[in-house]
């Protein structure tokens, strides 16, 4: 019986025969598997060839009828069955199934269908289901459930099936906005419009980190009276006019080889919809570090004069102009001022944690790359005085820490319909709402031609 004092579900009653004796009342029948005591389970067992397991299963666990039909294949190799033998656990797994589908209608009376009928990818066993209500009125209508933020999860200790889960065909439970929808676990849905929405969440972002920078750039104190701070690296290390440049090459590599991700990768929207989230946010918080704290100037070679830019409009295009080149000196671009914390930094770890992230561990080679891109671009930025290393440092550690922790949520979804998610998370809550678990690294052609990179690729 499954019940909760915030989420009243209906009460459901399951009267098994006894293992000992006949029940009273109700005739055991062929027909009816929930009727089956314990000597028929045995009978069962022994005609799909399973003789050897009836003094364990129907005799040390009482196992009968209806205990039978919600039998799974982690009840098998889990204590207290414990079984060791592979092939006759997947072999009986196999029959229990079969036995399950000849019953479903029977499952349905029993208030079990939608446990039973999951496969052993994700095994629905007493403590894996719950029900989380935070206190929301749930309601039944003609077998449509609608709640407010309500969620019905399989928990998974491990991860072992998630890479495969699209040929299972899992079924999950998910209740969104009001409604409970019914998705498959092995299939993701791209939701191309909330796509859309990242990417105009992000432009918007870069835009007034742009507009920002305009009036901070009107705020750098005067190198006369505001000397660089002490800084244990950069004046440790020469400066190296060109190392800039090179950091915003290591930048542009990376950038190259997530869109090549991003191409060949089979959930290429989530990717981006998760890029477009995280670096906007990012950015965001950039914004008011920056604005808030003013810097002096990291080293005697930046031209960084406190500069006006008259009237709005004059701020507007100058903001434009940063804007359109990605604030980047191989752009053309010159900004001062924007010190706390590195935006540059910010980028290429970013894009370095996407890339590993999002191929297969075995991609060592692609790996190495991508992080000895990501250390020589923070030392080239370091090198170049542009920074100082409190900057990179704080850059790198917000950046990493964002990407890992939205990836552990998202991963667990622990709190995606929470209403502390929807508070404090809102972006994620709603870009990640739908998201099953894990996204499997899966890749495709996502053209008609070349016929040999379809071939090739998939």
């Amino acid at each position: 019986m499954v019940t909760s004092d915030a989420c009243p579900l209906r009460e459901v009653k399951l009267t098994a025969t006894s293992c000992n004796s006949d029940s009273r009342g109700m005739a055991p029948s062929e027909d009816s598997v929930t009727a089956w005591s314990c000597k028929q389970v045995a009978q069962w067992l022994s005609k799909e060839g399973f003789g050897e397991y009836v003094e364990l299963l129907c005799t040390q666990h009482r196992l009968d009828g209806p205990s039978l039909l919600v039998l799974t294949e982690d009840d098998l190799h889990r204590p207290p069955l414990s079984l060791t033998v592979l092939g006759d656990i997947k072999r009986m797994a196999i029959a229990l199934h079969r036995l399950q589908g000849q019953n479903q209608a029977q499952l349905e009376e029993l208030g079990l269908m939608s446990a039973v009928s999951l496969p052993t990818v994700l095994p629905l066993e007493t403590a894996g289901l719950e029900w989380n209500c935070n206190r929301a009125e749930r309601r039944c209508n003609g077998g449509e459930h609608f709640s407010n933020g309500t969620e019905l999860r399989l928990r998974k200790n491990d991860r072992s099936g998630y890479d495969g889960y699209g040929s299972g065909g899992a079924v999950c439970q998910t209740h969104l906005n009001g409604r409970c929808r019914q998705q498959l676990a092995g299939r993701l849905d791209p939701e191309v419009w909330k796509t859309v929405i990242s990417a105009i969440y992000v432009m918007f972002v870069f835009g007034f980190t742009s507009f920002v920078m305009v009036i901070v750039h009107e705020r750098v104190p005067d190198m006369r009276t505001y000397p660089p701070l002490p800084d244990i690296f950069l004046d440790s290390i020469p400066r190296i006019p060109w190392a800039f440049a090179m950091a915003e090459a290591c930048g542009l590599i990376l950038c190259y080889m997530f869109l090549l991700i991003l191409l060949l990768h089979k959930h290429r929207s989530i990717l981006f919809r998760r890029l477009c989230s995280l670096m906007g946010t990012v950015f965001l918080l950039r914004c008011c570090t920056m604005f808030v704290t003013s810097l002096s100037v990291p080293g005697q070679h930046l031209k960084c004069a406190s500069k006006m830019y008259g009237d709005t409009w004059g701020k507007i295009q100058r903001a434009l102009a940063i804007w359109s080149g990605f604030g980047m000196t191989l752009a053309g671009v010159q900004t001062c001022g924007d010190y706390m914390f590195s935006g540059h930094t910010v980028v290429i770890t970013m894009l370095n944690f996407f890339v590993t992230e999002y191929t297969p561990r075995s991609w060592n080679l692609i790996h190495t790359i991508s992080w000895v891109l990501n250390l020589f671009g923070i030392f080239f930025i370091l090198a170049a005085h542009e920074h100082y290393s409190i900057d990179v440092f704080i850059a790198f550690y917000i950046t990493t820490r964002l990407f890992l922790y939205y990836h552990t949520l998202a991963n667990t979804r622990a709190y995606h319909q929470s209403r502390r998610a929807r508070i404090w998370f809102p972006l994620f809550s709603f870009f990640e709402c739908n998201v099953n678990g894990p996204v499997p690294n899966q890749y495709h052609w996502p053209f008609n031609k070349p016929a040999f990179m379809k071939s090739l690729i998939g």
